[in-house]
């Protein structure tokens, strides 16, 4: 230890320009802090390759370049005690507005200019400035192998069934559609607490075209990704069982975009599969795609896409895939952002009437754009089993959907949170246990017992759980909120309790 202090020193001390480890410590630490507040949305090997490129390797160049300049353009020499400390502090500015703030050009502007003026005041100090960034990224650095060494838990390790289902087969085969709104809160909820909203015509509309509604059906979990990656895991994840900070559940993007039974179930019954969506927001980390169609392709985003830049018509694009082949069966999950939920952002003030209109506003929107695509898939694929499954709630009520996170005690509010919309219109037959359907997280177990006409698959369902990762006015962790018989519970969850 005293040998490595005394290096350190040595270091610090030395007046010899180190230009590749500057050109290290200006990246180094942006990169893990990057990674360690995003590892979900950047963890495909393409990603990593990229961002090692673009945080180190591009630096190194531009450190070489500029050395091999200096030596050989008699004009550089005099700024050459500059050249290295400004370099340095510029490009570790700009990064940290873009790790923290994106492409906002005015503060990378002004973060640049900055960067100029402290590399020419403090070059005295430079190899104290370097080892101070060096120092940063190492106490980032620990966090974020503990998390992805200790606190990850892979789809690989969660999402093993409990039976051979995924050797089931179908008697019937229509075509299925998965329409998901998101956070449309179901009938049983709409109409009292703190929606208080009159639905009917909707509700009208699906009943008259022969959908089954289900009451109270809510969801597993409070967001897209958790909620999606648990629907099509068939099993829960308890949000990986988080140990010090609320985090998205790791790989739940590639869980939703193909690696999961539910997709290799529908393509051994010869299903071809389609995934459509509004946004390329499930499709950040670049998964390995495992349907046979996507409407977004990856180069329609950058590396730095947080998931919203990419706007797709889903309807149309359904309509392109039509008319489909007469000897095919055809499996569509198809994703809206419609009504959404309330808003993210903190510190907005008494805000909650105020998103409660929006919400209503995007509901109507999300009721004109659900008639439009059911109309449309009933005229062309009249048999087809049609269901309509949202994701979670609009969080009506609150001001913002980060009061989710600390511990609420009024039962509209947690059902704020999860109440989510369930409808099917069945392809021929109305199975004898459609009622039973309470959550997503058994959702196509239930289909596929329909579908297989084999009710054994339903002896390993999973408990009907409601379930939210807490870090305000309770211990922090993953608590059960509403118990399978809907009763409002506050239970923390442990890896000995979730086995």
């Amino acid at each position: 230890m005293s040998n490595l202090r005394d290096r350190i020193i040595a270091f610090i001390n030395s007046d010899e320009d180190k230009p590749l480890i500057a050109a290290i410590a200006a990246g180094l630490y942006p990169l893990l802090y990057y990674y360690n507040n995003n590892l979900t949305l950047l963890n495909s090997s393409e990603q990593i390759v990229f961002f090692v490129i673009y945080f180190l390797i591009v630096p190194i160049a531009v450190f070489k370049l500029m050395g091999f300049l200096i030596s050989r353009v008699s004009y550089f020499k005099s700024i050459k005690v500059y050249a290295t400390p400004v370099f340095n502090l510029m490009w570790f500015a700009y990064l940290l507005v873009l790790i923290t703030k994106g492409f906002h050009i005015k503060f990378m502007l002004l973060a640049v200019a900055l960067g100029f003026v402290l590399g020419v005041v403090l070059k005295k100090h430079f190899n104290k400035i370097i080892a101070l960034q060096i120092l940063m990224a190492v106490l980032v650095l620990i966090p974020l192998m503990k998390y992805i060494f200790f606190d990850i838990e892979t789809p690989i390790e969660w999402i093993n069934q409990p039976d051979n289902i995924e050797n089931v087969e179908f008697k019937k085969k229509p075509n299925i559609y998965i329409i998901q709104p998101d956070g449309y809160v179901n009938f049983s909820e709409i109409d009292k607490g703190y929606y208080n909203y009159d639905n009917s015509d909707f509700k009208g509309y699906l009943l008259n075209n022969n959908f089954e509604l289900f009451d109270n059906y809510r969801s597993n979990y409070y967001s897209t990704l958790s909620s999606n990656s648990s629907l099509f895991a068939m099993k829960h994840h308890y949000y990986n069982l988080p140990s010090n900070k609320i985090r998205e559940v790791y790989n739940a993007r590639d869980v939703i975009a193909g690696n999961n039974p539910v997709i290799d179930i529908l393509k051994q019954n010869k299903y071809k599969t389609h995934l459509l969506m509004e946004k390329s927001y499930l499709l950040t980390n670049r998964p390995e795609m495992q349907y046979d169609y996507c409407n977004i392709d990856y180069n329609e985003f950058t590396y730095f896409s947080r998931g919203f830049h990419v706007t797709k018509d889903v309807r149309e694009n359904l309509e392109s895939l039509f008319p489909l082949e007469n000897d095919s069966h055809n499996f569509f999950f198809i994703e809206q952002l419609l009504p959404g939920h309330i808003t993210n952002s903190s510190n907005l003030g008494d805000v909650a009437d105020f998103e409660r209109d929006k919400y209503f506003s995007k509901l109507e929107l999300a009721n004109v754009w659900l008639k439009d695509i059911i109309n449309f898939i009933i005229d062309n694929d009249p048999n087809s089993l049609i269901v309509i499954t949202a994701d979670h709630g609009g969080f009506v009520g609150m001001h913002t959907t980060i009061e989710s996170h600390e511990k609420q005690t009024d039962r509209d509010l947690i059902y704020s949170i999860f109440s989510s919309q369930l409808a099917i219109k069945w392809s021929n037959d109305t199975p004898h246990f459609e009622k039973e359907i309470e959550t997503p997280v058994n959702l196509f177990r239930f289909l596929f017992s329909y579908l297989s006409d084999n009710e054994i698959y339903l002896e390993n369902l999973q408990a009907d759980k409601s379930y939210i990762p807490i870090n305000r006015k309770a211990a922090f962790g993953v608590y059960e909120y509403i118990n399978d018989k809907e009763e409002i519970t506050f239970n923390r969850v442990s890896k000995k309790t979730a086995q």
